[in-house]
């Protein structure tokens, strides 16, 4: 098993007020992906209490093709790998999910200290400590809410959402969002882009964290 010593080095800057986040999704056009009104957003962000706490849209209503694009770094939007083509497949697995086109995520957490795990070893410490793996999607929203908590070397896995194949198995591959290098089929023009990528379930990565939550509610 990998150190266990947690990584304080890096302090996350806080998220915006849910009001903030709300005009944030507005601006970006996420509640007309996903079906929903200006005021439907700004209704249900007035209703959201406690700091920290993160605005999501069900994966059901804005799937990750969708949000990917909207990411943004030095300009640059954001992408999913060319070899991803079934990223909206990757689905909540051992996840409870509000049965709302809205809800909120607390207690997010980049996982800096989980680095150099695998996604098989993180998940079981997660469940020790009443934690849960974000969502690729989840992952999106709190990097279009706070571009910052992307940052070369401290990147992280959302391995809430798994694919399932027709025989029941889990796909080997796990989503993750990190910074591109610009190299091989990405494309030298999206160098420092944010990218929607995978990574192998039993690979350790020392620049990949693994960010969780402590709840979603409604």
């Amino acid at each position: 098993m990998p150190d266990t010593t947690p990584d304080t080095s890096t302090v996350l800057p806080a998220l915006p007020a849910p009001s903030a986040q709300a005009e944030r999704l507005i601006e970006l056009g996420v509640h007309e992906i996903a079906g929903l009104s200006a005021d439907e957003v700004r209704a249900f962000a007035a209703e959201t209490a406690g700091e920290g706490a993160l605005l999501a849209v069900h994966p059901d209503r804005a799937p990750a093709s969708a949000l990917a694009p909207l990411l943004r770094r030095e300009g640059k939007p954001g992408f999913v790998v060319v070899d991803m083509p079934d990223v909206d497949a990757f689905t909540p697995c051992a996840v409870e999910l509000p049965d709302a086109p809205l809800y909120v995520v607390t207690g997010v957490d980049r996982g800096d200290h989980m680095a150099n795990w695998s996604p098989e070893e993180v998940l079981p410490a997660l469940t020790k400590e009443d934690r849960t793996p974000l969502l690729l999607t989840e992952g999106i929203h709190w990097v279009l809410q706070e571009p910052a908590v992307l940052e070369r070397n401290r990147c992280f896995m959302t391995i809430g959402s798994r694919l399932r194949k027709p025989n029941g198995s889990l796909d080997a591959r796990t989503p993750a969002i990190w910074i591109s290098n610009g190299t091989g089929r990405d494309g030298r023009e999206r160098r420092n882009a944010p990218k929607v990528g995978w990574c192998w379930w039993n690979n350790r990565h020392t620049w990949l964290g693994f960010a969780s939550t402590t709840g979603r509610s409604s």
